[in-house]
């Protein structure tokens, strides 16, 4: 048994102590007592209190639940501040935006056949392991109410060896769901898939490509466009947290843009709304997506401003400084890789106002190192949090041309 003393948490949660392997659930200033088994509080930090989910200790999917909302949300602005930090950057961090509970209309569970049916949740933490949540408070009550209509489908199309991933999204018609895994689709599983859909009221069911049931196609707003997301898409975890990011982005490309790139745009959750009042270049490189983006504009009733959607791979094929030359402001919100080289050419434009977006704090200062170079100012950082409780943390930033 070893005592020790947790100095600080790490990008994942975990406190870090001298001489031990990070330490979950644990608070910076608490003493506590590891063994390879476990890990006993000794002395608790103020900040510690007791987690409002029952399914919290065996589940692996949140991370902070022992520790008070203020401090996880004064935390996830700090893994930003250290992240600028280390690239020599520093500037206002705005107050955390956090979803509220029971908000959460986006997650994939994990499926596995049992002798007497099926089971389907979250897995543990650091295991394959997987833990039913049916009471938990990350969820959307949809997604819970339906956990019956999982097992079903888990029951169907995993084995007894393998499991399946069941990707879910509450949209406005019902829900959606998607299970890119499983065994190999014949005839009869199809028509088992297709049946269950219509017993459970599922809007849209797709098994790997294949598109089972679809009793109503699932709708999103964005804006006043309403949008029909490809199978298993990216979308916002959460309405509330979408709602900061697109207030966040209205605020940082400025009060009167005419013309307005959005490069990584989805299926248009930023390009559809901005174009209430501006003209809009959306850029993806997944065709699925922009056809959807392409879709919801085409579908609007004349309501919006031009918006013109185009695949393109951003990371092989960057827009040139030449091409940024026309707008006056860029939304940029890369997958959690970053966008390096994108990030090269907006620096070397004369692009005004940037806008973006992650979902990494260390890929973002990375990128904002290379814009400061080139010559912007960050003016000011907003987190937002959409996985309450998690580790994760995702913000919007304001970058002006100086």
């Amino acid at each position: 048994m070893t005592e020790v003393l947790i100095e600080k948490l790490n990008v994942r949660g975990e406190g870090i102590a001298a001489g031990v392997p990070p330490v979950p659930r644990v608070i910076p200033g608490e003493k506590v007592s590891v063994t390879p088994e476990k890990t006993q509080i000794v002395t608790p930090s103020e900040h510690r209190v007791a987690p409002p989910c029952r399914h919290f200790k065996a589940c692996g999917a949140c991370a902070m639940q022992h520790a008070s909302n203020a401090y996880v949300a004064e935390w996830k602005a700090s893994v930003i501040s250290q992240g600028l930090a280390a690239q020599g950057l520093s500037t206002t961090i705005r107050p955390t935006v956090t979803s509220p509970p029971a908000s959460r209309r986006r997650a994939t569970l994990h499926g596995r056949r049992t002798k007497k049916g099926a089971m389907v949740g979250f897995n543990a933490r650091a295991s394959d392991v997987i833990v039913e949540v049916p009471d938990c408070l990350v969820l959307h009550p949809t997604i819970l109410a339906a956990l019956p209509a999982l097992q079903a489908l888990t029951r169907a199309t995993a084995t007894r060896t393998a499991g399946v991933d069941l990707a879910v999204t509450v949209s406005e018609s019902g829900l959606d769901v998607h299970i890119p895994n499983g065994r190999p689709a014949d005839g009869p599983l199809l028509v088992e898939l297709a049946a269950l859909a219509g017993q459970f009221n599922i809007a849209r069911l797709t098994y790997g490509d294949e598109p089972v049931a679809t009793r109503a196609a699932p709708t999103l707003h964005f804006g006043s466009a309403k949008v029909t997301p490809p199978p298993g898409a990216f979308l916002q975890a959460t309405a509330q947290g979408e709602a900061a990011l697109i207030s966040a982005i209205a605020e940082a490309i400025g009060p009167d843009p005419r013309r307005i790139a959005d490069l990584f745009a989805g299926c248009g959750t930023f390009s559809l709304p901005l174009a209430a009042r501006a003209e809009v270049e959306a850029y993806e490189g997944d065709a699925a997506l922009i056809a959807a983006l392409d879709r919801g504009w085409c579908n609007s009733g004349g309501t919006l401003r031009h918006t013109k959607a185009v695949t393109r791979d951003l990371f092989r094929q960057p827009l040139l400084p030449d091409e940024l030359a026309r707008f006056d402001a860029v939304v940029i919100d890369p997958p959690r890789a970053g966008a390096e080289a994108q990030h090269q050419e907006l620096a070397a434009s004369s692009v005004p106002r940037i806008a973006a977006v992650s979902c990494n704090p260390v890929t973002f200062a990375r990128d904002a190192r290379i814009l400061t170079d080139g010559g912007y100012t960050l003016d000011w950082v907003q987190p937002v949090d959409q996985f309450r409780w998690s580790s994760h943390v995702e913000l919007a930033a304001q970058f002006t041309r100086v």
